[in-house]
């Protein structure tokens, strides 16, 4: 089974690319968001930790954690930051060796996963290779401002908490453009996909 890596900064065009892998190429599509999600939910560990650490505060009416709290907090403050990704990422990433293991055992060809903060939380050693999804910050900005109707001073906040655009060119493998239309970067990932010996799954 090949594991690909797909990583890039938010705004990116990660969960276009996602989608386009398993539609076209019939990927196994996993997002470590959307683990972590799961492993956060009311009366797990992670859950009990991060509310030990950051305070009710942080929860909402009915004791859920209250992301858009939760992300004030940690996308102001580094330090804040490191001590929640130290709380989630070991559970995502022993998470992830299961569902990975599980994808292998039902004959999955193609396994692809996703995750914001891939370099530095290491979940490249799980995969075979890394994709950056690179769009310049300006084009990132807009899109976040049409489709999520985020606030320029939250956008940069979350911006100065991930990597830059050169350490992601220096820790993948490949990257992908997608700086313009998406139909241009289908046409990248074709390229790499024939290069790796992998066919669409409808012709």
């Amino acid at each position: 089974m090949k594991i690909i890596g797909i990583t890039g900064g938010i705004g990116s065009g990660k969960s276009q690319v996602l989608t386009y892998l398993e539609e076209t190429y019939g990927a196994a599509c996993c997002q470590a968001d959307k683990v972590a999600r799961r492993l956060q939910q009311k009366g797990t560990r992670c859950y009990k930790r991060i509310v030990e650490h950051f305070g009710s505060g942080i929860l909402d009416g009915d004791g859920r954690l209250d992301r858009a709290r939760l992300a004030n907090i940690v996308f102001s403050n580094r330090a804040q930051l490191r001590i929640l990704n130290e709380i989630v990422h070991p559970a995502v990433k022993e998470k992830l060796g299961e569902i990975i293991r599980r994808e292998e055992k039902k004959g999955t060809k193609v396994f692809v996963l996703e995750a914001a903060l891939f370099i530095e939380e290491n979940y490249d050693a799980l995969c075979d290779e890394v994709w950056y999804i690179y769009a310049d910050e300006e084009t990132r900005k807009r899109r976040l401002m049409a489709s999520r109707g985020y606030s320029e001073e939250k956008i940069q906040g979350i911006f100065d908490s991930q990597m830059s655009s050169s350490d992601f060119f220096t820790y993948c493998d490949r990257a992908v453009d997608n700086c313009n239309s998406f139909q241009e970067a289908c046409g990248e990932i074709d390229d790499v996909m024939a290069q790796l010996g992998i066919e669409k799954i409808h012709k």
